[in-house]
């Protein structure tokens, strides 16, 4: 397993070692050993599936103190591309965002720590996504922050995605306030 930190080194990149031969392959998605290693002490304690068509847009999302929650992700069947905007007031790569294309092929994962909004695009029709959470969903915790804002000047390569009524309405992240 390889960790790779990205231009935000709190979020990760995470390569497993897959072993394939003509039967299929084998990975190991998580073994929190490994993780506590790499600096990841997380509790697991939900897990999430989504399914969805090409040029759908999920995010981006984020729980609020104290249901915040980090995220394990990764991408069982199709393609997105994966982001994560940091929220933590104080921190040197506030408002910064990360990206990945997580994808089947490449089965690899993302870690997004809790006081991180985070959202994916999916590249490919019946994008299965996958992530497990560090702490529970709590509808009165919910936030968002609006996909396109032009102060993240996030990178999504689809300037019409399909969103969902919620995300539409989302708020810009200068009207955020200080949240973490």
């Amino acid at each position: 397993m390889e960790i790779v930190p990205t231009e935000i080194p709190d979020v990760l990149i995470i390569k497993p070692d897959v072993f394939a031969d003509e039967r299929g392959y084998f990975f190991e998605s998580y073994n929190k050993q490994k993780f506590m290693n790499a600096g990841i002490d997380a509790n697991f304690v939900q897990d999430n599936e989504s399914k969805s068509m090409k040029g759908v847009l999920r995010g981006l999302h984020f729980q609020k103190p104290p249901f915040a929650q980090g995220k394990l992700v990764r991408v069982m069947r199709g393609a997105v591309l994966d982001v994560a905007v940091d929220l933590r007031h104080g921190s040197p790569w506030y408002g910064k965002w990360a990206a990945i294309e997580l994808t089947e092929h490449n089965k690899w994962m993302y870690w997004v720590p809790p006081g991180f909004a985070h959202g994916f695009l999916t590249l490919e029709d019946n994008t299965v996504f996958f992530y497990k959470c560090t702490n529970i969903y709590n509808k009165e915790s919910e936030g968002s922050v609006r996909w396109n804002d032009p102060d993240l000047n996030i990178t999504w390569g689809c300037s019409d995605p399909k969103l969902s009524a919620k995300d539409v309405v989302a708020p810009f992240f200068k009207d955020l306030g200080i949240v973490f």
